[in-house]
Formats: structure tokens, C-alpha cells, sequence
């Protein structure tokens, strides 16, 4: 089953495969790490966060950071996990900060963990 990336109906099932999951385990310098996304999309803007290293739809007003970029780039670093892509949009421009960006450069060096990673590697295949 492959659902449009950031479509209602690709959220949802997201949000299945994480409650299906139960208590996943996240690293300390992930545990309590909120940022906003914003995802610039042919629809229109799309707005999700990362919470302890999981995504969820909508943004949290206590977020500390918002990060804004476009959907090709967005699908590349959420779903391909493509690190490198990751760090050329923020050298390059593509990828715009707003907020405090040490909250950024945490996620840059924290390591998911187990449960986190078989979670992620299940993000592909749902994704168109």
C-alpha cells in the first residue's frame, strides 16, 4: 500500500504503526526533543513535529524550533533518511530555521533507537 507522502490518509497510518507500537524507547537527547516541520507542498503548506524522534501531524505550540522545506527534500531525509540531503539543504538554502537551532543540531547527532528504526523502515513502503 503506498499512500501520497503527507496526504491525511499517509498521516493516519503513521499514526496507526505508532500506536500499534506501544512505548517506544528514545535516547535521552531525544526524549524530550519537540520541532516543528513545516513542509512547503504543491497543495499547500503541510505542518507536522517531530516528538521524541517520532512524526506526528500539526505542530506544538512549545516547540522550540521550526524547521520549513520543501516536500522533494522533506521525503528525501523523513523517509529515504538521506542524512547528506539533510545538511546540503541547510548549507544550500533550501531548509530555513526558525527558532533555537541547537534543538536542530541535536536531532543532527542523536541515534534513534531499535524501536525507533524498525518504525522508520516501515515509512518506504507506505509512501508514494
Amino acid at each position: 500500500m503506498s499512500l501520497e507522502f503527507l496526504s491525511d490518509e499517509w498521516f493516519a497510518k503513521v499514526k496507526e504503526i505508532r500506536d500499534g507500537a506501544g512505548n517506544v524507547e528514545a535516547p535521552a537527547a531525544l526524549a524530550d526533543l519537540v520541532i516543528n516541520i513545516t513542509v512547503n507542498a504543491d497543495g499547500g503548506d503541510k505542518e507536522l513535529a517531530l516528538v521524541g524522534g517520532m512524526i506526528e501531524e500539526g505542530h506544538h505550540a512549545d516547540a522550540p524550533t521550526t524547521m520549513i522545506l520543501p516536500a522533494d527534500l522533506a521525503k528525501r531525509i523523513f523517509i529515504e533518511r538521506d542524512q547528506s540531503a539533510g545538511m546540503q539543504g541547510l548549507m544550500s538554502g533550501p531548509i530555513r530555521i526558525e527558532g533555537d537551532m541547537s534543538k536542530l543540531m541535536a536531532l543532527q547527532t542523536a541515534q534513534p533507537s531499535a524501536d525507533q528504526v524498525a518504525l522508520m523502515t516501515q515509512l518506504p513502503d507506505l509512501t508514494a
